[in-house]
């Protein structure tokens, strides 16, 4: 019978009172935000769903008429405090190689590796990220 691996609590971050506030207020925010689509992506499939700038002299919905789906403004933006931050309240840091996790702070940030490390230089990042005590977020088994 292969020996199971024990489960050990993810790290997390040391937050002030007030970054601590700003995350519980964007995930609040965030159950009331719309979702934005696409002008008419409900009718043509090839549009896709991501958003874009409505444009046309006639457009209704760059006219933000009440029956058309709400468009990207400003008003709907988080909290600047808990801007860029990860949903754990880790900032994120993009790592290439093993040297670059000299220059992480440990209880604030938290590592992302690029999508084109290989996977042996991958293991080595996560294996040095384990001894410093840095969290990985994208880690794969």
């Amino acid at each position: 019978m292969p020996e199971q691996k024990k489960y050990t609590v993810k790290k997390k971050p040391k937050l002030t009172a007030e970054k601590k506030k700003a995350l519980e207020l964007r995930n609040e925010m965030n159950l009331d935000r719309p979702e934005f689509h696409r002008q008419q992506w409900f009718r043509y499939g090839r549009l896709g769903e991501e958003w874009r700038k409505p444009v046309g002299a006639h457009s209704k919905s760059r006219r933000s008429w009440g029956y058309r789906p709400a468009n990207v403004k400003g008003g709907y933006r988080g909290p600047a405090a808990a801007r860029d931050l990860h949903p754990s309240g880790f900032e994120e840091v993009r790592v290439f190689n093993v040297d670059e996790l000299a220059a992480i702070k440990p209880d604030t940030q938290a590592v992302r590796i690029g999508g084109t490390v290989g996977a042996k230089k991958r293991g080595d990042i996560m294996k040095k990220a384990d001894e410093m005590g840095i969290r990985v977020l994208n880690r794969r088994l």
